[in-house]
């Protein structure tokens, strides 16, 4: 041992290194080299070797460089999933043209009626509202509030034709838009249907609201302007479980969750409205025309004989002064969606981290959906046609592709965002249905957000459609094309009835009955019921998926701490 010190002291480094290199097997000497070298150095130069021989391509499976950085990552997806082939056969071009003409008839009608809607209680009342009351039309306080015009509206046909007659918009606009950055759902109340009273499908438009804002932990913001009930129909608005109460309780249930919810005092809010900016966690009330009290003038005139203004009772000043109900005063209404900007900048909330997605199109135009929204169930095209005008680059990874073939199921993206698809391809079979639900669990585990894509056969309608995430189920959102039914049998499965002429009893109910069945499973008649959250454009489907797929992923950015009981304000 001394021998081999002295050899040691007398030999230059550089000879003993590579000495010792010779004397020491490869694996032997890597395994050193590896344990005494840092991990990400290790992962650059390996990254670093394998650049000029494979191409950057390859680079991409590779794991990232764990070097910490605040700069949103970029997401760079393999583009690997076949490319699906959406031309549509010959043989089918003339069902294509079918749907076509129909698709524009629906559409055509579509579009009458929201530009009903959007007029609100119609020119008359908002010249009342905007000219003598001196307020803001329900959209025009949307432009000062969110960041941009790009805002997805929800069942905006809700309240048509109902029992007790019209009621446009079910009396609020309600949506999801931006505000400082931060996806928040909005109820904005529109004084100019039904003077601002609360009819049974405004306060379940309002419930839904809700529950997608509990589901997505999304900021709520208010813009209350009501009259309250409509006291005519109370026992359908008041007493039961999922009537106006529920409101309330949703507010005291989303507080203790941690979901921030603010609100703008913007015009009257009367016996059951005032509840709702009081339960908020920040409120602002605009004013003179900003008014809460539990009871109007009138009422106190009745109940007491005493003569007060709305503004002693319960306006601004009083309660921003006096009784503390509200927490900001707001000169003027830009003012006070300046003032709720504010507010909601400080509620600690993270916007989604902006990401370099530059996703590929679909291969196929979206226009040529309006060909592919099936007239009827007889000639239903295949629903990879669909896919192809949906994906990112026609690009689709399918599941089980030759099992179970009436119903789709695989991978694909959406303006980048990876989805499990579950498409329905033809009657659902015993074995197309183990197969998806073997495909769900999957997506389940990999926690992959799912499209479904029903077009369920008339014969058996119901369960089918409702097992693949129909209402029941509670799906984060739920949209219809305008052509889609809704219904448990198709009504032109019906036994045929004479045109005219002498007809039994049993006949005339029959025709009847077909007639209020066709009535009752058009899309307009379910929106108008809420039993969706509105009705899309085929050619717009790409983008309301992928402004919900955003929406619904802001809430992995959010930070949950655990409260026991919501905020207490007075």
């Amino acid at each position: 041992h001394l021998l081999q010190r002295e050899y040691r002291e007398k030999t230059p480094t550089h000879l003993l290194q590579r000495e010792y290199r010779e004397k020491t097997p490869t694996h032997l000497l890597q395994r050193e080299y590896r344990e005494k070298t840092p991990f990400c150095l290790l992962q650059r130069e390996y990254q670093e070797l394998l650049l000029p021989r494979q191409g950057w391509e390859r680079t991409q499976h590779l794991p990232p460089r764990r070097f910490l950085s605040n700069k949103p990552k970029s997401r760079h997806h393999p583009k690997t999933f076949p490319v699906l082939d959406g031309r549509v056969p010959a043989m089918f071009r003339h069902v294509f043209q079918e749907n076509l003409r129909n698709s524009e008839a629906v559409i055509k009608r579509y579009s009458e009626l929201l530009e009903r809607v959007k007029e609100g209680g119609g020119e008359n009342a908002v010249l009342r509202h905007t000219q003598r009351n001196k307020k803001l039309f329900v959209r025009e306080r949307l432009r000062l509030l969110l960041d941009d015009a790009d805002f997805l509206e929800l069942s905006p046909l809700a309240g048509l034709h109902m029992p007790y007659g019209n009621v446009p918009a079910a009396g609020s606009l309600t949506g999801i838009g931006r505000i400082c950055g931060i996806w928040c759902v909005f109820i904005a109340g529109d004084a100019t249907v039904k003077g601002g009273t609360l009819y049974p499908i405004g306060v379940k438009k309002q419930l839904r609201a809700q529950e997608i804002a509990m589901e997505n932990r999304l900021l709520s913001v208010h813009l209350t302007d009501s009259g309250g009930a409509f006291l005519p129909l109370q026992s359908e608005l008041f007493p039961d479980k999922l009537h106006g109460g529920r409101v309330f309780y949703n507010e005291a249930i989303m507080s203790a969750m941690g979901i921030p919810q603010v609100a703008v005092v913007c015009g009257s809010c009367v016996a059951g409205g005032a509840y709702v900016p009081t339960m908020a966690e920040e409120s602002v009330i605009i004013d003179k025309i900003g008014m809460l009290f539990l009871a109007g003038p009138p009422l106190v005139k009745a109940a007491t004989g005493e003569d007060v203004s709305p503004e002693e009772l319960g306006g601004a000043r009083l309660h921003s002064q006096v009784s503390g109900c509200s927490d900001h005063f707001a000169p003027s209404e830009k003012e006070a969606y300046e003032c709720i900007r504010s507010v909601v900048s400080t509620l600690n909330c993270e916007p989604v981290p902006e990401q370099d997605r530059e996703p590929d199109s679909p291969l196929y135009s979206p226009e040529e959906l309006l060909g592919l929204a099936p007239l009827a169930y007889s000639y239903t095209l295949p629903v990879k046609l669909i896919l192809s005008r949906l994906m990112d680059g026609s690009r689709f990874q399918e599941f089980k592709a030759t099992y179970g073939t009436t119903l789709v199921t695989g991978f694909g993206h959406v303006e980048g965002h990876l989805v499990g698809i579950v498409a329905s391809n033809g009657e659902l079979a015993h074995d197309a249905a183990l197969k998806g639900s073997h495909f769900v669990q999957l997506c389940g585990q990999r926690g992959i957000p799912i499209l479904f894509l029903q077009n369920t056969a008339p014969q058996p309608a119901g369960p089918a459609s409702i097992s693949k995430c129909g209402r029941s189920f509670s799906p984060n959102f739920l949209f219809l094309w305008p052509n889609a039914r809704v219904g448990l049998v198709d009504s032109q499965n019906f036994p045929t009835v004479p045109p005219a002429g002498d007809w039994t009893g049993e006949e005339l109910e029959l025709k009847q009955l077909k007639a209020k069945l066709e009535e009752e499973s058009s899309a307009f008649y379910s929106s108008a019921r809420l039993w969706d959250d509105g009705i899309i454009l085929p050619q717009d489907t790409r983008k309301v998926i992928a402004q919900c797929l955003e929406i619904m992923e802001q809430k992995k950015y959010q930070a949950v701490s655990p409260r026991s009981h919501p905020i207490i304000r007075m």
